[in-house]
């Protein structure tokens, strides 16, 4: 049964970018073990990092899973390696593909290879809008609702991309 809600982040600035999220997607959701739920419209971005590489496609979907938080990151960290992922070179740099887990139930985890919430999440528009898009009256684990953090944050380079990927599209 798989009860447990994840909250996953999807970037990719290189190699059909929007083709990269959707193939993530797809190979999730096959995933025996792993539901997508619902997942965000896709955005562009400025690049967090070096400013001279390609803008980002980003999302957000909510996954079901029976998966713990270390076995779903393995299974991302698989998903990206298919996908062309290099991790190499600096960081915040260009991509095939990042996915990260952002959230897991209400679990908290600091380890050397997973931190729960998501470090950093609560400065970046391109996790924030996404997730309150699919999930908009989130109370986060400071207790402030979703709403105030994307309040706080600057919504200026972020442009929402065509149609919303549904997870009915997946099993296609």
């Amino acid at each position: 049964m798989m009860s447990d809600v994840a909250f996953i982040g999807l970037g990719s600035n290189l190699a059909k970018p929007v083709e990269q999220l959707e193939n993530a997607l797809r190979a999730l959701h096959k995933h025996e073990q792993v539901s997508v739920q619902q997942c965000s419209h896709f955005y562009q971005s400025a690049p967090m990092g070096p400013q001279n590489q390609n803008d980002f496609i980003n999302a957000v979907c909510k996954i079901t899973t029976s998966l713990t938080p270390i076995e779903l990151l393995d299974v991302l960290q698989s998903i990206e390696l298919e996908q062309g992922r290099l991790r190499e070179g600096e960081r915040w740099g260009p991509r095939t593909l990042d996915l990260d887990i952002l959230l897991f139930n209400d679990l908290t985890v600091q380890s050397e290879r997973l931190v729960l919430p998501h470090y950093g999440m609560s400065e970046r528009e391109f996790v924030l809008v996404p997730l309150f898009e699919i999930a908009p009256d989130m109370i986060m684990q400071d207790g402030k609702r979703l709403s105030i953090w994307v309040s706080k944050c600057s919504l200026a380079g972020l442009k929402r991309l065509g149609e919303k990927f549904e997870p009915e599209s997946l099993t296609l």
